[in-house]
């Protein structure tokens, strides 16, 4: 279970720094909030953690997407075709895999939810209590006292508003394709040079295996296999389901669950363009059979052989869980519906497979109920009642739940236990508490064991809780390691557990803890060796207000006169997300041809617990842009670069804190790119029509009903600071499907951009001033969270051939151009 300090940022702005799917199973994961980077498909490896039918990693969901519908195609050849056996050939898949994100969401307006209750003889309304239990009930969304705005109206206003938005994009659209060109010959030879790394590093990872009994699942390339654990390695492999003979071309698969005893499996398909996705369940035997497809899934977990509960979702909102059987007597009924617009509602397995939760989590306050796999049509029992404030997960073992929550002093996360018969806080006896600015990155339940892998001062740890000999072992782990990738383990049994250590520039190294053995084993698989010399330092910076702030530095030690190597620094600072530092093949290319690499972990982050996400949000948004700013001065002071070879990067809410330093700090940099950037803060806040703003007023505030809140956010927002100055080049992408940052918010940034640089320029035309360069890269396909293996190669091959070339201009008059290469 992975927690963060935002595990519930349930953002619109993320990229999401989401990690591979390969993670654990964690009570966390259906609680976590997809807000963070994003992360390129062609880097990905989809593993099918949790396959077995249990827990699903929190990256997965600290990734996560929240889907609208996704419209079956399925063709009749693609259904022959199923019906004869899934005849796909493994030798013919291509090499590229895809890595799941997804991004998890809210709103908060608070709706009456009006029940039609048909149980007796007639029918009457009335309005459900929050978080209660709703079998057999039917919905009504209708609004007392609701005006509908005249339409002639409306209808006025949006065309006004699409002839805006249409002009200005096709402007934009000239704009590129007119500048694009000077950026073309480098940009392929950086996408030969990404591709040549991904082959030798990331593709021989192959891809994960899931062993469930004697059997291994594993997926590739939009197919699923299956093989006889003794005969995985020697191709003996039987194809289960392939997304193209289903009528999915264009979709990757996401998620996959198989029931108990192996006559079922769910899986989760995404588009790589949209943010919706579908759940096809297949009956499994010698000729797998489709049996139902659902619309609007977002997770889904299996509480008998054949009993699947799940979750709808829509407009960016999960609140609902369906139960669906596949028995003799086919139904789907209603189980559990959320009142309150403020909480999403996931559901998950618990380790052993004795119960599945169904947790409804704010930013801010959990609540979970019980169903028990034995009796899975019975009611679901509560834990404890939401208290705000509180948040709270659950696991199971031997009859005892164990609660990882924020409960009591200090509001960091400890892991607690109480009894299932009597579960409320009161009962709740602590387990074991972390210790100040530590982050709780996973917690993995096993029988007699429970493993923490924890943050410290950047430095990786695991803390092993025996439950047996009531002890508590901690191992620190490889120093150049900087994050987890985490494995799932079906079987809670096990002895040992699996997992990989990564850093930006460190492909996954596979590691184990033998419970028997009670030590760290690396695991002997053929990996190709890292050939660059890389050093790994980490630094304090000094914030305006004293606080000390983490800076993780990667370069080449052979590396001389590092004052003139280009420096890219890396930010996010919303949501308690950590900044994604696994491994990236450009990353790796960018210390081979010299370049320095910053990771600042500014407050606003969840790197120092969820102290350090608090201390930098809504009213304390500055603080972020204070640390970022004392990280690069920090760089500069000794000697990593200097601001002329300084650039910055960011995606998504990272470009709040970017886009800040660029109006206040402008001359610290040279260049910037984003990704999908949030860009103005005040007007999407202020906006409550668009699908995520009140959710989100706990992590940016309420400038609707605070004066104080809505100035204190135009002191920082970027576009509202925007003026005439000597601004850095900037290169950002945007996409015209993405449904969390909307492009005319970035279309109106940029044209405004342009005009404060063009008025400073023509001001201090007699003085030779520098005219940046502000260019927009608008996709037609992706989305925010997710974008096709060759999109986004050639996404990431432009942004370092920007970087490349207004450095190079610097390097040019300065006849050092090897050193900007």
């Amino acid at each position: 279970m992975k927690c963060s300090a935002t595990i519930f940022a349930k953002g619109r702005r993320s990229r999401v720094g989401a990690q591979s799917c390969s993670g654990s199973p964690a009570i966390l994961s259906r609680a976590a909030a997809s807000e963070g980077e994003r992360v390129r498909p062609r880097l990905r490896r989809r593993a099918l953690a949790g396959a077995a039918g249990g827990a699903w990693p929190w990256h997965e969901l600290a990734a996560a997407v929240a889907y609208q519908e996704m419209k079956v195609r399925t063709s009749c050849v693609g259904l022959q075709n199923l019906l004869r056996g899934l005849s796909c050939c493994v030798k013919s898949y291509s090499k590229h895999h895809r890595l799941q994100t997804m991004c998890l969401h809210t709103k908060i307006i608070p709706q009456k939810r009006h029940i039609l209750d048909c149980s007796g003889s007639t029918c009457t309304h009335r309005t459900a209590a929050t978080g209660s239990i709703l079998p057999w009930r039917f919905l009504s969304c209708k609004q007392e006292g609701t005006k509908i705005p005249s339409k002639r109206k409306q209808n006025m206003s949006i065309t006004t508003s699409e002839l805006l938005y249409k002009n200005l994009l096709k402007s934009e659209q000239e704009n590129w394709n007119g500048i694009s060109a000077r950026y073309e010959a480098m940009t392929e030879r950086i996408k030969a040079k990404l591709e040549e790394l991904h082959n030798k590093y990331t593709f021989n990872l192959g891809s994960p295996r899931i062993r469930f009994g004697e059997n291994v699942y594993f997926e590739e390339n939009g197919c699923i296999f299956l093989s006889k654990a003794d005969d995985v390695d020697e191709g003996n492999v039987e194809p289960l389901f392939s997304a193209e003979d289903l009528g999915f071309s264009d979709a990757f698969i996401q998620r996959i669950r198989i029931s108990p005893d192996q006559r079922h499996m769910a899986i989760s398909l995404k588009s790589e363009n949209s943010e919706e996705a579908t759940c096809v369940v297949m009956k499994l035997g010698h000729f797998p059979v489709l049996e139902k497809v659902i619309p609007n899934v977002f997770n889904f977990e299996w509480a008998t052989n054949d009993v699947l509960y799940y979750t709808s979702q829509k407009n960016l909102k999960c609140q609902n869980v369906f139960m669906t059987t596949f028995s003799n007597q086919k139904h789907t009924k209603l189980v559990y519906t959320e009142q309150d617009a403020r909480f999403f509602v996931d559901i998950y397995c618990t380790k052993d497979r004795r119960f599945l939760t169904i947790n409804s989590n704010s930013k801010t306050t959990s609540e979970v109920w019980l169903v028990d796999c034995r009796y899975p049509f019975k009611l679901p029992t509560l834990v404890q009642a939401r208290t705000k404030g509180v948040i709270y997960h659950v696991e199971h073992r031997n009859n005892e739940l164990y609660i990882l929550t924020t409960y009591r002093e200090p509001a960091e996360y400890k892991l607690m236990k109480a009894p299932v018969a009597s579960s409320g806080m009161e009962n709740w006896q602590l387990v074991y508490a972390l210790e100040e600015k530590t982050k709780l990155v996973d917690l993995e339940m096993f029988s007699d064991h429970s493993v923490l892998f924890l943050k410290n001062a950047g430095h990786l740890y695991l803390n092993v809780i025996s439950f047996v000999s009531h002890s508590v072992q901690s191992i620190k782990l490889p120093t150049w390691a900087c994050e987890f990738e985490l494995e799932s383990h079906p079987e809670h049994t096990t002895s040992t557990c699996y997992f990989r250590l990564t850093s930006p520039v460190h492909p996954p190294k596979r590691f184990a803890y033998s419970f028997k053995e009670n030590n760290l084993i690396e695991q002997a698989v053929q990996e190709v060796p890292i050939t660059t010399n890389c050093h790994t330092t980490r630094l304090l910076a000094k914030s305006k207000d004293e606080t000390l702030v983490p800076i993780t530095v990667f370069h080449n030690m052979n590396s001389k006169e590092l004052h003139r190597k280009p420096l890219l620094v890396h930010v996010y600072g919303a949501y308690g997300i950590d900044l994604n530092m696994s491994f990236k093949e450009e990353k790796l290319m960018l210390i081979e041809e010299g370049w320095i690499l910053a990771y600042c972990h500014v407050r606003g982050g969840g790197e120092l617990g969820l102290r350090w996400h608090k201390d930098g949000c809504q009213h304390n948004k500055l603080k972020g842009l204070y640390d970022l700013k004392a990280c690069i001065v920090l760089l500069h002071e000794l000697g990593f670069s200097q601001p002329k070879y300084t650039a910055l990067a960011a995606a998504s809410a990272g470009g709040v804190l970017a886009g800040a330093l660029c109006n206040t700090e402008p001359e610290l940099i040279r260049a910037m790119v984003l990704q999908a950037p949030f860009l103005d803060v005040l007007n999407v806040m202020m906006n409550t029509h668009l699908p995520l703003t009140i959710e989100e007023q706990e992590e940016w505030g309420n400038p609707l009903a605070d004066e104080r809140c809505m100035k204190y956010i135009k002191s920082y927002c970027p576009y509202q600071n925007i003026k005439p100055q000597r601004y850095p080049s900037v290169l950002i992408t945007a996409y015209a499907k993405d449904q969390r940052v909307p492009l005319p918010g970035i279309l109106q940034y940029v044209q405004k951009l342009r005009e404060a640089a063009l008025d400073h320029a023509s001001r201090t035309r007699k003085e030779g001033n520098w005219m940046p360069n502000i260019i927009l890269d608008i996709h037609a396909n992706g989305s925010h969270c997710d974008s096709s293996w060759e999109d986004a190669l050639s996404e990431v091959a432009r942004h370092l051939a920007f970087l490349n070339k207004e450095l190079e201009e610097v390097c040019s008059l300065e006849h050092d151009t090897k050193s900007c290469r």
